[in-house]
């Protein structure tokens, strides 16, 4: 069994990822009734004796130890401390092991360059340090997993300098980021800036990247508040500002937070911590068709930069949640193809498959699956030389509280979309050198590290868009090979 690091930075990415540990928690002790260290608990969490300071790591061995007590392979980096300080003041405060925690008092005062220029220069050996240690505690390290914001400073600059950190330190390694991009209403007037410059490191660094939209967030939130049971099974009634309390898929029912101390964007946290959940299913748990996370990239990245993924999942009502019956199986797969369900606001029925996985957790059969595929291929464009590009990973254990769920991953052009809108955020900021010296101020940080960035956006946009025109025009079948007689 392998194991994964999470690498959680600034306010958003440790807000994140204290949802995610809290509800994978929530996960396994529905599933490990034995309370036996094994190795589904092995790929995220270390067994330790914590009656030292320095709490021993107990080996799995055979898998039929008891658990001592689990520490999460974390490491926790903000340059403000008051979301970290918080977290190990709160109800998970014994998951986290504090020598792998980074913290300054300062923060980066929503600048790119304080944050990658700065601050990751200035803690370089820190962080290789506590990576390194979590790293050792590792039997067979296949992937990191990097959440961080790309509006703030130090998600944005940190996170991309702990990215580039990786790629020279653990070259064979995975990485895999769940960026969350800021709204165009943002309150931070520099994102545009931040957001491209974090690109442009995205782009050249990462093995893939999960992009998540703020205000997709905000909007499948409000979607599941609407949903409200009346008298008849089955029918919804909508309210359109009372928001659901008890929907599975946005609150930790269940975990060791309880719902009266969430925080105010907990629900949107806790939809990017499903999203890990699902995306890790086949990792942490047993299946009958697993996907590996290196079959993720291999699979869904056909060109190196090309590696932006768009995620969307179903069910968001279930019974568990509003007491509606189970949906059938088939509408949970209509529902993740529908713009409704996707953590990033596109259209890919209107643009060009790449490929698509379908991760699917719980008693399906692969018959439906593929039967399911079948049903909605007519309505969905793969390239040209890819028409068959499906992905598809059966995890036998369902989220809790519901008897089946779907995450689709697809790249698709329409990605295309958000990113020209970044691009124009940026050029209308850019094109007046508005809050340029804020960041040129920072020693390291030139005007070139601008112009990089915004070349690397249209270079991106272009390719996207370059695939997109195949969908209409493909160029010509290459001739076959004639034989001779």
């Amino acid at each position: 069994m392998t194991q994964s690091i999470v690498v959680q930075v600034g306010q958003c990415g440790n807000q994140i990822g204290c949802r995610f540990w809290d509800l994978a928690l929530r996960e396994h002790a529905a599933v490990n009734k034995s309370g036996n260290y094994d190795e589904s608990l092995s790929s995220f969490f270390r067994n330790v004796d914590s009656r030292y300071d320095d709490p021993a790591n107990i080996p799995m061995g055979s898998g039929k130890g008891k658990i001592k007590a689990l520490k999460a392979r974390a490491v926790l980096v903000d340059m403000e401390e008051g979301v970290v300080s918080e977290m190990m003041k709160g109800p998970l405060r014994e998951v986290f092991d504090f020598q792998q925690l980074i913290t300054d008092v300062s923060g980066c005062g929503n600048n790119w360059a304080v944050g990658h220029k700065m601050y990751g220069t200035q803690y370089r050996e820190q962080l290789s340090d506590v990576i390194r240690r979590a790293a050792e505690f590792c039997d067979c390290l296949q992937c990191f997993f990097i959440l961080h914001s790309m509006g703030g400073g130090t998600g944005s600059g940190v996170g991309t300098f702990i990215l580039n950190l990786l790629e020279e330190d653990y070259p064979d390694v995975y990485r895999f980021v769940t960026a969350v991009y800021p709204s165009a209403e943002d309150d931070v007037v520099t994102s545009p800036y931040n957001s491209v410059l974090a690109m442009h490191q995205l782009t050249e660094k990462a093995d893939c990247v999960l992009p998540v939209e703020n205000q997709a967030l905000m909007d499948i939130v409000n979607k599941i508040g609407q949903a409200i049971p009346s008298a008849r099974t089955g029918k919804k009634t909508f309210f359109p500002t009372d928001v659901k309390a008890g929907s599975a898929i946005h609150t930790g029912d269940g975990g060791l937070t309880k719902t009266s101390e969430e925080k105010p964007f907990d629900s949107m946290n806790n939809i990017v911590a499903n999203l890990l959940l699902n995306m890790t299913s086949s990792a942490r748990f047993e299946g009958s068709l697993n996907v590996d996370l290196n079959e993720i990239t291999m699979n869904l990245v056909p060109f190196p930069k090309l590696h932006y993924l768009v995620a969307s999942q179903s069910p968001l009502y279930t019974s568990a949640d509003v007491h509606l019956p189970p949906r059938k199986l088939d509408q949970m797969f209509s529902d993740a193809f529908s713009r409704d369900h996707q953590l990033l606001r596109a259209d890919p029925k209107h643009s060009l498959y790449l490929a698509c996985a379908l991760m699917v957790r719980g008693n399906v059969e692969i018959s439906d699956v593929r039967r399911n595929i079948e049903r909605l291929k007519p309505n969905l464009k793969f390239i040209h030389w890819n028409q068959e590009g499906w992905k598809t990973g059966l995890c036998a254990v369902p989220p809790v509280g519901q008897s089946y769920s779907l995450l689709t991953l697809a790249n698709n052009t329409c990605i295309q979309h958000s990113f020209t809108d970044l691009r124009d955020r940026f050029v209308k900021l850019y094109k007046r050198k508005a809050h340029v010296h804020h960041y040129t101020h920072i020693e390291g940080m030139e005007v070139s590290d601008f112009n990089q960035s915004y070349e690397s956006l249209n270079t991106l946009i272009d390719e996207y868009q370059a695939l997109e025109k195949q969908m209409h025009n493909p160029p010509p079948p290459e001739p076959r090979l004639q034989i001779l007689t």
